[in-house]
């Protein structure tokens, strides 16, 4: 479902501020894959997930979604193929628009746009089942604003905004790192229960340890650019967070130092 080869980036090249930002990433994911990715500060990691999402042009390389060779394809174009979801809950939606506006946007991904009536008693209906997935109520609420609702609940309504048209890809980046625990834990629950039931392929960047090796069923590890570590099915699910750091220094040949990951 997405490939990735020799994907090279370097930011403000042949200046004092030169930043080797993706150093030849290999990566392939398999239709269904739900991997996440760890690493510290300037490891590369969402500047991976921007290079696939197309924010800017990557330097060298092929990004393959589908078959397809998005390299050459803008941000608005590869829309059609990921779903995406920000660490910002205040990004993904409009806060002043209803519920069902903000869905109804998402059902229109990639459509031409008419001057028809905006919402269909049938999409009410249809968002109104949709909604009840999350377990938050909003479904109740459809005409409630956006903007009146806490960062927990519009993440989870942009979530579900991300995955209404089952994307080839969904990039999640850090999409949990400025709620509470309590809150940050539903939508991460929300997260896994939208992918498996859709069988989504994701990619989740994160900076909890213990999110990281409790969710998707592949991580890898990231460090200056590259893809050091990449643990799969059974090893998988005999990680610890300490197993980990080890891991780490063994490949890298360093210690792990990334304050905020390892306070989580």
């Amino acid at each position: 479902m997405l490939k990735l080869n020799n994907v090279k980036k370097t930011f403000n090249p042949g200046t004092i501020n030169e930043k080797k930002a993706l150093c030849g990433i290999d990566l392939q994911l398999n239709p269904g894959d739900f991997v996440t990715v760890i690493g510290g500060n300037g490891a590369g990691k969402s500047t991976m997930l921007n290079a696939i999402a197309g924010v800017w042009p990557i330097d060298k390389g092929e990004i393959i979604i589908d078959g397809i060779n998005v390299v050459k394809l803008p941000e608005h174009k590869r829309a059609k193929y990921v779903g995406r979801v920000f660490q910002d809950p205040m990004m993904g939606t409009s806060a002043p628009m209803e519920i069902q506006e903000n869905l109804a946007i998402a059902a229109r991904r990639g459509q031409r746009r008419t001057l028809r009536w905006s919402i269909t008693k049938k999409e009410k209906q249809e968002f109104h089942e949709l909604l009840k997935i999350l377990g938050l109520g909003l479904e109740d609420r459809m005409t409630a604003k956006v903007g009146l609702l806490s960062g927990g609940q519009r993440q989870a309504l942009t979530l579900l905004m991300a995955t209404l048209k089952k994307p080839k890809l969904l990039l999640l980046d850090e999409h949990t790192a400025a709620l509470d625990p309590k809150t940050a834990a539903k939508v991460l629950s929300i997260t896994d229960k939208l992918i498996a039931e859709n069988n989504l392929t994701a990619l989740m960047v994160t900076h909890n340890m213990k999110d990281a090796i409790a969710h998707g069923n592949r991580l890898i590890m990231m460090n200056e650019g590259k893809i050091i570590l990449d643990v799969r099915g059974e090893e998988k699910q005999k990680l610890t967070v300490e197993s980990l750091i080890q891991k780490f220094s063994e490949t890298s040949g360093k210690e792990f130092s990334n304050d905020r990951a390892l306070l989580n």
